[in-house]
């Protein structure tokens, strides 16, 4: 078992979000880095105290890396708002992550340097040892699994992305760009990296049906399974759901005079394709309408040997 406090906004919200990934073992809300010891939430909120609502998360680092935790938290918070998470404004809504162990600092640095590279204004997450840890008040723990229809800043989407989190994005890192122009096809490189579009019915995969996984063709991050590929007729494979919602980015696109949504690879921040809502109304109604050349398929029989035998249960 392994832990680390997260602050992020509304202890509320943020511990229900934490709490449903899978690896998370168990949660506590309470006050930390702050300048007195068991404080009450009106002392936090209105006597200038300096706590953080702060979440203690033990974790099992097999299951969920340290790495692969922060990356999800990143997804529930703001992270270039100072003192500040949805409507919730002062000190004690900041962000911060708490480390108890000197070992977690170079993973925590290494992450939010990634990070950085999403946005142009400075990071607002504070970094530090953790120095007091004061457990908040009974009512506080597990306030949303109590009050389902209570107060909370994070989007019901982001609690079901969340739960849903199986593919660790630290372990298909992108490559840089002269290693791109050398290993892609000239299709791969400008679908990918131009965001072109390759030609319907003339493409690799708009016909395959086989079990398997298919990847981003610049990181091997896993994107769709074979159980969720339909035939739509459009020429392109089409699928209805990712493997894990977290793998894709959407993007607002609107050239050649249509206003329409782009996905994206996390990782890799490969061009993929389209999201359009006519697809299969008993497979969820989407359509990722997704370029072969943006793709490599692996097949069901050697998922194990590359790799994604984790991902096994999901072409079964």
């Amino acid at each position: 078992m392994s832990e680390i406090y997260l602050a992020g906004g509304c202890f509320w919200g943020m511990e229900h979000y934490l709490a449903s990934i899978h690896g998370v073992l168990s949660t506590r809300v309470g006050y930390a880095n702050g300048a007195t010891e068991n404080p009450t939430y009106e002392e936090v909120c209105y006597q200038n105290t300096g706590h953080a609502e702060t979440v203690h998360v033990i974790y099992d680092a097999e299951i969920v890396s340290l790495a692969f935790l922060l990356n999800l938290y990143f997804e529930a918070i703001d992270p270039v708002s100072i003192n500040r998470q949805g409507g919730d404004t002062g000190t004690q809504y900041r962000t911060g992550i708490y480390y108890v162990d000197e070992e977690d600092r170079p993973i925590i640095e290494n992450s939010l340097l990634k990070l950085q590279r999403r946005y142009q204004e400075p990071l607002a997450i504070e970094v530090l040892p953790l120095s007091q840890f004061s457990v908040a008040e009974e009512y506080h723990q597990m306030y949303l699994h109590k009050n389902p229809g209570g107060y909370c800043h994070i989007a019901q989407r982001q609690f079901e992305n969340a739960s849903k989190a199986l593919v660790n994005p630290t372990a298909y890192p992108a490559p840089n760009a002269e290693s791109l122009q050398y290993n892609l096809t000239p299709m791969q490189y400008a679908v990918t990296q131009q965001s072109a579009t390759e030609q319907p019915f003339q493409n690799e995969y708009y016909e395959t049906f086989q079990p398997g996984i298919y990847v981003d063709i610049t990181t091997g991050e896993p994107l769709f399974s074979s159980t969720a590929k339909f035939e739509s007729g459009c020429g392109w494979p089409s699928f209805s759901q990712p493997i894990d919602p977290n793998v894709i980015r959407e993007k607002s696109d609107q050239s050649h005079g249509m206003i329409r949504t782009e996905v994206r690879s996390r990782s890799g921040d490969a061009h993929l394709g389209h999201v359009f809502q006519d697809g299969q109304k008993e497979l969820g109604g989407l359509r990722y309408c997704i370029n072969s050349a943006s793709l490599r398929f692996i097949p069901k029989e050697e998922m194990e040997r590359d790799g994604y035998g984790y991902l096994l249960n999901l072409v079964d």
